[in-house]
């Protein structure tokens, strides 16, 4: 378990990251803040486009050449924004570790697997090609993968999505990192598959004291395995708190609706309520909330000044209708 005592891990602070494009920027992320403590999960969920992603990419100097970053990214009291590129390619790959959302897209076709986490090793550390190799496989044997010492000589497409998946993990772990980012790590995986890669990251994470940061999309996911969640929507956090909290008491209405649409074992005969509308585009900045077009609990103020995140209980919540208590137990599990 974290240890929140002890000074963050991973910590960033009012992170913007914008992207040109020929009308003009998309805010994708506006004023990210997220603290990752050592041992701790911490999920970042959202739809597809809340800027998820591009805030992690932007955390490791990955964003391509049409984007921008501002604010502060610290890992263990270093600044990476910015950072001159030695010391990026020095923590990238070595003591922060990313598992990419796609593995047949980010594993390179032309070399076995052995190959390529090989080459993440040499990269960072003092070994000969041949121990790089058989470190690899000692790497796909932690992750169990089937018959490691035959198999490390396929390549990607003999592979099934699983065992694709647990490459991506052995190479991402190749250096033993203090923090682990996981991109969607278990899309497009049949649920069993799912479930045995979700039992290794927590495996992992109580046999090294892993910090983890679970972006997904999948709320199911995160109930398994995260300690904090971070609800993200246009670019900003709309919700973030323990994991029970935003599960038992959510206090945001995009929150509810996120909860309110996931089916319940317990309550088959449930419908499920989605949430109407689509998510703003940001060529603009919003005005007021922009979450506010669609909520069933908007009011004036809502579209005329967007909130700032304020302590809920244990939560912290951008909503300018709070208290919602009576509202909540629709879209608690």
């Amino acid at each position: 378990m974290s240890d929140l005592t002890t000074p963050p891990l991973l910590e960033i602070r009012d992170l913007h990251v914008r992207f040109a494009v020929r009308n003009g920027q998309v805010h994708a992320v506006r004023g990210l803040d997220l603290t990752v403590h050592r041992g701790e999960v911490a999920a970042v969920v959202g739809e597809s486009g809340s800027g998820k992603s591009a805030s992690m990419l932007a955390t490791l100097g990955l964003l391509d050449i049409n984007a921008s970053a501002s604010g502060s990214v610290r890992f263990d009291g270093t600044e990476l924004l910015g950072a001159p590129p030695p010391v990026l390619r020095s923590i990238r790959g070595g003591r922060i570790g990313m598992i990419f959302q796609d593995p047949m897209t980010s594993l390179n076709p032309v070399l076995d697997i052995r190959r390529q986490i090989a080459e993440a090793v040499i990269t960072h550390r003092q070994v000969s090609p041949r121990q790089a190799e058989s470190k690899a496989v000692e790497l796909l044997e932690m992750v169990s993968f089937p018959d490691a010492v035959r198999r490390a000589r396929s390549y990607p497409h003999e592979l099934s999505g699983g065992m694709r998946q647990r490459v991506m993990i052995a190479m991402a772990l190749a250096n033993d990192p203090d923090i682990l980012i996981a991109d969607e790590p278990t899309t497009a995986l049949d649920v069993t598959v799912q479930a045995q890669i979700l039992d290794l990251l927590r495996s992992l994470r109580q046999s090294r004291e892993l910090a983890i940061v679970l972006i997904t999309h999948d709320l199911g996911v995160v109930a398994g395995l995260a300690d904090t969640v971070n609800v993200m929507y246009a670019g900003r956090i709309a919700e973030s708190g323990p994991v029970v909290d935003i599960f038992h008491r959510p206090q945001h209405p995009y929150t509810i609706g996120l909860l309110a649409s996931l089916p319940r074992l317990d309550r088959p005969d449930r419908e499920l309520t989605p949430i109407g509308g689509v998510p703003p585009r940001l060529y603009e900045e919003p005005e007021g909330c922009s979450f506010a077009p669609r909520c069933r609990y908007a009011v004036e103020a809502c579209h005329e000044v967007e909130p700032p995140l304020e302590r809920v209980e244990a939560s912290m919540v951008a909503c300018s209708v709070l208290p919602m208590r009576s509202r909540t137990a629709e879209g608690s599990l």
